[in-house]
């Protein structure tokens, strides 16, 4: 656990008693704090209260009075579609509202030394990019800590040694209240629409994601430039095309200029920098990450490891050995010749199109909780598809949007295993990539991809 410094014998306000919230506490408790908190589910309050966390009603007029910060977890709304009443009584009284993200990087601020820290934000591929730069600086000897969105609160670990280096994973929810940013190294995948009610729209969402790196000063950025945000973001950094401070990352197109790029083209990653190239890898034969979209998770990686100087040939000997991320492209089962893949953090249209491009013969299953516009904006992206299998709740929504591809509405996970993998011939792929949320059916996009792991699981052992 990260010891919080700076609030000692100070009362603080802890709003949301989640993972991270606990965590919080614990923290803030440990370096000294007095600690008073609040979550609007009793069953969270009630877990909390067991884990000796003092609650006090902070929805109650004068229940900040005397609080010299409020600390809130990433899920609760802080500005748009409108604050969290609480936050807006702090906001009203002054009283300055950060995260867990802002008092780690507080900590080390005020700390004798600190490791390295390698941040990682964008809309898709940053969990996998996450993952994998911890992978390979494992894999290079190097201890670390890898915490944030994907899954552990950052205040939960222990900080690595001298040479270590703390991986973080960013959702825009943290990036846009964190009181401090101070990553060594910043990482920009991509840039798609996602959670615009929090943010009021993409200028919001875009400005959330870029605080990491005008806030955060970061000694080094790599940053995606297939969308023009990115090529925005990295021109602001950078001072001229040959500013070595800025490594541009891309899949699919060449990267010209002077300066620090790499980049993905035909199954092949290639660094450059100066103008010439310095190392090529072959990515085809990587099942770990099968895909263009993977190819730029690979590239977004590689480039983050050279800042920190280990050597090409080291991270090629990683790459190998990565497995990849649960419900991220994850090769479930072969079964007579069909592949069964689980890409159920295929969430939104964007990462679903990246999903389907990433394949041969496909047997689509998709559907859950539909977004704005549905699934309409990847009709360019179905020529793969042999048929679609639909589920819950927008199936049929879902179904009058796909044109001329054959569909079938399965309403069901069960069924539609049952339906692809009954049709399905020897090299198809059946893959589950629903370009919706999860909320109608699952709790989450975890349990809908473990729900299609074991049907396809029981399906091998008939």
């Amino acid at each position: 656990m990260i010891v919080v410094q700076g609030f000692e014998d100070q009362q603080i306000g802890v709003l949301g008693l989640g993972r991270s919230g606990l965590a919080t506490c614990a923290a803030l408790a440990a370096g000294g704090a007095e600690v008073c908190a609040w979550d609007d589910s009793p069953d969270s309050r009630a877990s909390a209260q067991a884990a000796g966390v003092r609650l006090v009603d902070l929805t109650r007029q004068g229940a900040l009075d005397g609080l010299a910060a409020l600390i809130t977890s990433p899920g609760i709304p802080h500005l748009y579609p409108a604050p969290h009443p609480v936050i807006a009584a702090a906001l009203a009284l002054g009283v300055p509202v950060d995260n867990d993200i802002g008092l780690f990087f507080h900590t080390l601020s005020v700390t004798d030394w600190a490791p390295k820290v390698i941040c990682v934000t964008g809309s898709n591929g940053k969990s996998t990019t996450t993952a994998l730069i911890a992978h390979l600086l494992a894999e290079a000897g190097r201890e670390v800590c890898m915490a944030g969105n994907i899954g552990t609160g950052v205040l939960s670990i222990d900080l690595p040694g001298e040479e270590g280096v703390v991986v973080l994973e960013l959702s825009s929810y943290q990036t846009d209240l964190a009181r401090r940013l101070a990553p060594d190294v910043a990482v920009f995948t991509n840039l798609s629409p996602d959670h615009l009610d929090r943010h009021a729209g993409m200028g919001g969402y875009f400005a959330a994601k870029r605080r990491l790196f005008s806030e955060g000063a970061p000694a080094r950025a790599v940053i995606g430039v297939d969308e023009v945000e990115g090529r925005f973001l990295a021109m602001q950094l950078g001072d001229g095309a040959g500013d070595s401070r800025v490594v541009r990352v891309s899949s699919g197109q060449k990267l010209q200029g002077p300066g620090w790029s790499v980049f993905a083209r035909k199954g092949f990653l290639a660094e450059w920098r100066g103008g010439r190239q310095a190392a090529s890898i072959d990515l085809r034969a990587i099942a770990g990450l099968p895909g263009a979209h993977n190819h730029q998770n690979a590239c977004a990686a590689y480039a983050a490891l050279r800042t920190l100087n280990i050597a090409p040939r080291e991270i090629e000997r990683g790459l190998h050995s990565f497995k990849g991320l649960p419900h991220r492209s994850q090769l479930v089962a072969e079964i007579g010749g069909v592949k069964f893949v689980n890409d159920s953090k295929a969430t939104n249209v964007d990462s679903a199109a990246k999903a389907l491009q990433a394949f041969g013969r496909i047997r689509w299953i998709a559907g859950g909780l539909g977004k704005e516009g549905g699934i309409a904006a990847l009709a360019p992206h179905l020529g793969a598809v042999a048929k679609a299998y639909l589920i819950g709740h927008s199936a049929r929504d879902f179904g009058l949007q796909l044109g001329s591809t054959p569909h079938e509405i399965c309403d069901t996970m069960a069924r539609a295993v049952a339906r692809a993998a009954a049709e399905a011939e020897p090299g198809d792929v059946v893959l589950l990539a629903p370009a919706a949320a999860s909320f109608d059916q699952y709790p989450n996009f975890e349990k809908r991809g473990e729900d299609f792991t074991a049907l396809v699981q029981g399906l091998a052992t008939r």
